[in-house]
Order: C-alpha cells, then sequence, then structure tokens
C-alpha cells in the first residue's frame, strides 16, 4: 500500500505521509472509521450536555428549597423570640420554647427528607443519559 507524500509550506523540507492511502479498499474504511469515530463523539458530547442540564435544573431545586427553609426557619425563630419577650412568666416563657423547638424540629425533618430526595431524583436522572451509552457498550 503506498501513501501520499505532502509537503508542509511553511518549512520546506518537512513531509508527511496522509492516513488515506492513493487507493484501495483500505482508504474507504479509514474514512467510514473516521466518520464513525466523530458519531461516537457527538453522541457523547450531547450525552455529557443533556446530563449537565439535568444536574444545572436539580442543583437550582435544591437551592431553591434551601432558600425557602431558611427563610421559613428565620421567620419562625423572630417569631418565636417576639413571643418570648411578650411573656410575663417562666413558665409560659418554657412553653413558647418547647413549642418552637419542636416546630423547628419538624420542619427541619420534613425539608431535609425533600432534599434528599430532590438529591437521589438528580442522581437518577442526571445518570439516565448515560443509560443508553452503556447499553450501546454491551
Amino acid at each position: 500500500m503506498q501513501y501520499k507524500s505532502i509537503s508542509i509550506p511553511d518549512r520546506p523540507g518537512t513531509q508527511f505521509s496522509t492516513l488515506m492511502p492513493l487507493c484501495g479498499r483500505e482508504g474507504m474504511t479509514m474514512v467510514k472509521n473516521f466518520d464513525d469515530l466523530q458519531q461516537v463523539g457527538k453522541e457523547n458530547v450531547d450525552i455529557a450536555l443533556k446530563s449537565m442540564g439535568v444536574l444545572s435544573k436539580g442543583g437550582q431545586a435544591i437551592a431553591v428549597e434551601v432558600a425557602d427553609y431558611s427563610k421559613k426557619a428565620f421567620e419562625d425563630g423572630t417569631a418565636a423570640l417576639e413571643k418570648l419577650f411578650g411573656v410575663k412568666s417562666v413558665e409560659k416563657a418554657i412553653e413558647v420554647q418547647t413549642e418552637y423547638a419542636k416546630t423547628a424540629y419538624e420542619g427541619f425533618v420534613a425539608k431535609a427528607s425533600k432534599i434528599s430526595e430532590l438529591y437521589a431524583d438528580l442522581a437518577k436522572e442526571t445518570y439516565k443519559p448515560f443509560e443508553t451509552l452503556m447499553a450501546k457498550a454491551k
């Protein structure tokens, strides 16, 4: 099999052989393989972009939930503090503090479970585009 030598204009005396033979079936196979390789590369980039899009949307949803919880926790804490300033007895102060601690804990547990579900969904949705790639590899 012969390869074509090409001179590089900027560097006189330097030559390299092209990957494409001058003639023959092997040359067509190389072009087809290159096209296949190019297609696989394009598919991989598309899959990575889909996965990054899902990751971005999921991260935004988680950030919104955390911000909402932070705002609500601050408002609830402020309201409980205002109630504490208005009480006249120690027993009433303990009652207000106990009520606040109970609702704060329940709110935290509820929001933590919601956020953990969002993280689990994010992991599943981020991996989903790669499932097709893995199926093709088998």
